[in-house]
């Protein structure tokens, strides 16, 4: 099974396929934003932008797969993956335990260099409160799918970096 997730690794066909993953997930949070009208808090802005970094992993990983620029996709979809699974964690745990006083912020920080809520505010902007539980879906909320979804692209990403790593060890 290692031989054979590391041969796909080696082909762009799964990394479009991660990208193209990310893209349908990126699209239906805009679908439930703009056509729904569920307002986006914090917390799922940026869980968008790790859901944007397993995206551009998936991209970088496609560009040259069969060279070691795939392992910066590797890297970069381990790093997504694990910021989005804590992310959707702590949302999730905020709205099941919701605290008596605090509550998240009212706009997301990006960087100086980077600010994506100037960009493009019709994906960046928050005007939501993370303790609504506005949307579910088999009686789980959008921050408890979110933690499936970063569980399994984390989980498939660290199968697919033990292929490399056996592979190379066999070498």
């Amino acid at each position: 099974m290692l031989v054979m997730l590391n041969r796909c690794s080696r082909g762009r066909g799964a990394w479009l396929l991660l990208a193209l993953t990310a893209l349908a997930l990126e699209l239906t949070a805009l679908w439930f934003q703009h056509v729904m009208g569920l307002r986006p808090c914090v917390m799922c802005i940026y869980e968008r932008c790790a859901l944007l970094g397993v995206l551009l992993a998936g991209v970088v990983g496609a560009i040259a797969p069969a060279t070691p620029l795939r392992f910066a996709g590797i890297i970069f979809w381990l790093v997504s993956a694990t910021e989005g699974l804590r992310l959707s964690w702590e949302h999730t745990m905020l709205q099941i335990h919701p605290p008596l006083f605090a509550t998240c912020d009212f706009k997301a920080r990006f960087p100086s260099w980077l600010p994506l809520d100037q960009w493009v505010p019709g994906m960046f902007v928050a005007n939501g409160n993370c303790l609504d539980r506005s949307w579910t879906l088999f009686n789980l909320s959008m921050p408890e799918w979110l933690v499936g979804v970063f569980a399994a692209y984390l989980l498939v990403a660290v199968v697919v970096l033990i292929a490399q790593i056996s592979l190379f060890k066999r070498k």
